[in-house]
């Protein structure tokens, strides 16, 4: 009995000094503080990519609701109100890639990129869509990535009104405009212009349907040139590309096909049964390519 009590205090004795020398090197080895370290970072960047998905979803579904607003352009008769009116959500959508900027100070971009990239394809499409409709061309990335270069607000106006001295040099510094800016890469430029190309077929459509037949040809012309540079890309670009090109091939067929029926039989077709006739040969089409 008295050699079993022994080891049970030798045991108990043991544990006792090892949970003693754990706990100090809990709190002084260098691994665990660099652990320590490696967590936060990590946290902190895992916080920033879901703060950016998040953003990144809010300008996807505010550019989808422009380009909503642009289709009724075919039907109404104030274009220039709904112009405004689609600027003023794209002045929103930019304060959304505003925070995207003001997020990614001093990180690497590429990081971060898989979040928001999306939306920024749809705000190539929303922005190109409403440039189209206004000018009848293509919007390059150059005149995007302008509109991307955002700065703070000065109050150096106010405080010399607040102030009647003359501020100092280093209130003048303090006060001077702070500037962000996001580029569009030429990937999710070149995928935002190939989801344009559906939005125009449906531009076209819905043209149809109002009975302007001289807009199909216009843009049968447009995504023509647009088919024959993606073409030039062929299979050397990103994934993504070779597989919109096969959607744009079948927005580029639709347009040609609704201008086909136009010219050959267009004076047999009343204009408020254009749109009906084309919507069926395009799902015909549609479920043709299914079966092959």
């Amino acid at each position: 009995m008295s050699s079993g009590g022994f080891r049970k205090r030798k045991r108990d004795n043991f544990s006792q000094r090892r949970d003693e020398k754990n706990s100090n090197v809990e709190l002084t080895s260098s691994v665990i503080l660099a652990f320590k370290s490696f967590q936060h970072d990590l946290d902190a960047r895992h916080d920033k990519y879901e703060r950016l998905v998040k953003l990144g979803r809010d300008i996807t579904i505010e550019s989808k609701r422009t380009i909503f607003l642009l289709h009724r352009i075919t039907s109404s008769p104030n274009k220039e109100e709904i112009l405004a009116e689609a600027e003023s959500k794209l002045d929103a959508v930019r304060q959304k890639i505003k925070q995207i900027a003001q997020e990614l100070v001093g990180e690497d971009v590429y990081q971060y990129h898989r979040a928001f990239t999306s939306g920024l394809q749809e705000y190539v499409e929303a922005v190109s869509f409403q440039y189209f409709i206004k000018t009848h061309t293509l919007m390059n990335i150059e005149e995007i990535n302008k509109q991307l270069i955002f700065t703070s607000e000065d109050n150096q106006n106010e405080v010399s009104q607040n102030s009647p001295e003359k501020p100092s040099v280093e209130a003048f510094d303090k006060q001077q405009q702070h500037h962000w800016s996001l580029e569009i890469t030429p990937v999710d430029y070149l995928l935002g212009v190939a989801d344009l190309t559906g939005e125009l077929m449906r531009l076209c459509i819905g043209s149809i349907g109002n009975g302007d037949i001289d807009t199909p040809f216009e843009l049968s012309q447009f995504l023509r040139q647009i088919y024959d540079g993606f073409s030039y890309i062929g299979n050397t670009g990103p994934y993504e590309i070779s597989r919109k090109l096969y959607t744009l091939k079948q927005s580029l067929a639709k347009v040609e096909n609704a201008c086909y029926t136009l010219k050959v039989r267009g004076s047999e077709i009343p204009r408020h049964m254009l749109a009906d006739v084309f919507a069926a040969k395009a799902e015909m089409m549609e479920q043709v390519e299914g079966i092959s």
